[in-house]
């Protein structure tokens, strides 16, 4: 990885996701550069005001990154649609990472569609890691996802090219959707009966990761294969926390069980919810290299 993006609005969310960019610049010596877009759609005066006082922000923050982290940063100011600058930006550094801020949650609902996270996410051809933690020090724990299909496995090779992982332990889970079981058996099967479909589903899930790790090429890892009544999404925070991992890698598309892992499904609802950072491969960077 040699260029590493971060999209500022000045913001505290923002100044998390910068913190922990600086962490990942340093750790794999990639150059910082450092965006903000300031939104073109409105009167001048005002427009070239917040211009000015962005680029004044800006230069600070590139003086300081330089002086005190001692990192190689660069600095943009796009005039444009937030998420639409930020992809101008992520094309035009050829970043191999964008880094951004947790999406703004309301207090009656999580809103997440429609989002500039959300909308970049959908434009950009880098993977993109929303900061959700606050950063105090490198990943210990990466938790990939996967959902057998040719989509996860070229998500999950993508983002181990990155480096983001250090010597971090890695992880690879495996939902699958256990109501299924449930459906096929009915209601008038002994208990025994259920533990026992359980177990041979579990096992067959257990030897599917396996073969999709050998046939990867993802090298030593801990797989957890997991049953879950809940929906896919909340079934991978939950392990996530179970397992103490940082960050999550999730596809922004494939699929999982009878469910599609398109943006707006599971990936989505992963984002939207997540407590944590998560990692976003779309198809695009899953494809490169």
């Amino acid at each position: 990885m040699k260029t590493i993006l971060l999209a500022t609005d000045f913001s505290e969310r923002s100044d998390r996701a910068f913190r922990r960019a600086s962490l990942l610049a340093r750790q794999v010596g990639a150059t910082l550069v450092v965006v903000h877009v300031v939104d073109d759609d409105q009167p001048r005066r005002i427009l070239d005001s917040e211009r000015e006082a962005a680029a004044g922000l800006l230069e600070d923050l590139r003086a300081t990154v330089r002086r005190v982290d001692g990192l190689d940063c660069e600095t943009r100011l796009v005039l444009a649609d937030p998420f639409a600058g930020i992809a101008q930006a992520a094309a035009e550094s050829a970043a191999d990472l964008l880094v951004i801020g947790p999406h703004r949650r309301q207090a009656l609902r999580d809103v997440f569609v429609g989002t500039t996270a959300e909308r970049t996410i959908r434009s950009v051809t880098t993977p993109v890691l929303m900061v959700n933690a606050p950063p105090v020090a490198p990943y210990a724990h990466v938790m990939l996802t996967t959902d057998l299909s040719d989509g996860a496995a070229a998500a999950a090779r993508a983002a181990t090219r990155l480096g983001i992982a250090g010597d971090a332990r890695r992880s690879i889970l495996h939902v699958v959707d256990a109501p299924v079981g449930h459906l096929v058996l009915g209601g008038n099967v002994a208990p025994e009966g259920r533990a026992a479909y359980r177990d041979d589903a579990r096992s067959e899930a257990a030897r599917e990761l396996a073969a999709f790790v050998e046939a990867t090429g993802l090298g030593t890892l801990r797989q957890s294969p997991r049953l879950s009544d809940a929906a896919p999404a909340d079934a991978i925070l939950e392990a996530a926390r179970e397992e103490a991992a940082d960050l999550v890698v999730v596809g922004t598309h494939g699929r999982s069980g009878l469910a599609k892992l398109f943006l707006g499904s599971v990936a989505e609802a992963v984002l939207r919810k997540a407590d944590r950072d998560v990692l976003a491969v779309p198809p695009s960077a899953a494809r490169a290299g």
